[in-house]
């Protein structure tokens, strides 16, 4: 019986009939199929749209909402409307947000040479020292070329004699002749080792500045040639000079104390295993001694090329460089070391077994030690004729880099490139853009960017 009210004998005393469920009229449950039961919408209302409640009627003047696509909606296919969405799809309003109004994607970073101007990554710098051999290679490869073949000639005609004096005595059965061949071909080995570093001072020494002030003009895509670059370094060798002195001189004392610690603890009659710890103990001290020298003076190289900085200066300078961020280049400098030793023994190998078996199998004479020489000189040139330049580019971009991420740096070679973009060509003035002058703020005291 009703009270008045308009309620049902369904529902409770004094609660309206118009009420939500369960005390008013079911408006449609999950549980009954669409246009049946009760509740259920009439033929003439249409199923409601997916996030509209029951008994909801849209403007009759506004279009329905537009379907938002889902990430896993393919093109063709129909999406899902007025129906559950499909088990193991994610809602369409659970994905990525729109980006904001107005965003515009930034452009990528200028890269008129061999790098983008901006802060690099590993990856960039490997790519980058790449592309340095890659744009100029008569002036990189012809230069490294001359600096390979002097350090690797000494070291092969004294490998040739051992691999010839080895092939006499297998081919004489005499293990008497393998005892003198070892004895006299140390002087042979070591000598000419000894000859070969001393080459390698020097050519190698001069390659890592004409090298860098090619990489100097390569970073704004231009070229310069081998007598130009000679030419704009010649002023630098006294200065790289004394950098190699400097640097040779504060690893090779420690060293020299090492090895008369270890002498003085052999002749005191010290106990075998405990000389053997300490010499390890001491070994791995100056490994890591060694190890952080390097990496924070591998810059002083460069500075000096091109900021034309002196001795002292350019220690100071690759010092502050490289401060805050030592794990980070110790680890570009180890995989470079490792890249460069296995391109270099990819190359050498065939050749150094080649001679090893003319050596061996070949009767000895003048021309045999000659053929031996040859191809080892072949091996050891090429492989360092591709390992040098490789080197050294890294070293000169990893100091490009941390210039960028230490005192901004890229925004004067984006300026510089915008310019030269302009005018259509790379002018030689960009080279005086490396002298720390150009750069905002003093050297080493650039603010640095944030997350840099």
């Amino acid at each position: 019986m009703s009270d008045g009210h308009g309620s049902t004998p369904d529902t409770p005393p004094g609660w309206a009939s118009n009420q939500p469920p369960p005390y008013g009229d079911a408006q449609g449950t999950p549980w009954a199929a669409p246009g049946s039961g009760p509740g259920g919408p009439s033929p003439s209302q249409p199923p409601p749209q997916y996030g509209q409640q029951h008994g909801q009627q849209q403007p009759p003047s506004s279009p329905p909402p537009p379907y938002q696509q889902h990430p896993g909606h393919h093109p063709g296919q129909q999406p899902y409307q007025g129906q559950p969405y499909p088990p193991g799809q994610p809602h369409p309003g659970q994905g990525y947000p729109p980006p904001p109004y107005g965003y515009q994607q930034p452009p990528p970073a200028l890269r008129p040479g061999i790098i983008p101007l901006r802060p690099l990554g590993v990856g960039d710098v490997i790519d980058g020292a790449i592309k340095l051999i890659r744009s100029n290679p008569k002036a990189v490869l012809g230069l490294s070329a001359i600096a390979a073949a002097l350090g690797a000639i000494p070291v092969a005609i004294g490998q040739a004699l051992t691999f010839g004096r080895i092939g006499d005595a297998f081919r004489n059965n005499d293990p008497t002749a393998l005892e003198t061949t070892g004895q006299t071909d140390f002087l042979a080995d070591y000598g000419g080792s000894l000859i070969s570093y001393a080459v390698q001072f020097v050519a190698v020494t001069l390659l890592s500045g004409v090298l860098t002030r090619i990489l100097g003009r390569a970073v704004f895509g231009g070229k310069i040639t081998t007598g130009e670059a000679w030419r704009l370094t010649r002023g630098r060798v006294p200065t790289l000079f004394g950098l190699v002195a400097i640097e040779a001189g504060i690893l090779l004392l420690p060293l020299a104390a090492v090895v008369g610690l270890l002498y003085a603890a052999a002749v005191s009659g010290i106990d075998l295993g405990a000389f053997v710890l300490v010499m390890v103990l001491v070994m791995i001290l100056y490994m890591v001694y060694a190890a952080f020298i390097t990496t924070r003076l591998v810059l002083a190289a460069p500075a000096a090329v091109l900021e034309k900085t002196g001795v002292m200066a350019s220690l100071s300078r690759s010092w502050r460089l490289t401060q805050g961020s030592f794990w980070r280049l110790f680890g570009i400098l180890l995989l470079t070391s490792i890249l460069a030793g296995l391109v270099g023994l990819v190359i050498s190998v065939p050749f150094s077994f080649a001679a090893a078996f003319v050596g061996i199998l070949v009767s000895g004479g003048t021309g045999v030690q000659i053929l031996l020489a040859i191809l080892l000189a072949i091996g050891g040139t090429v492989g360092a004729m591709i390992t040098y330049p490789f080197q050294a580019g890294v070293y000169g971009l990893l100091y490009a880099d941390r210039r960028m991420r230490a005192e901004a740096f890229d925004l004067v070679l984006q300026t510089a490139a915008i310019e030269q973009q302009r005018q259509g060509w790379v002018h030689a003035s960009a080279d005086d853009l490396w002298s720390s002058s150009a750069t905002p703020g003093q050297p080493g005291q650039g603010a640095p960017w944030p997350g840099r």
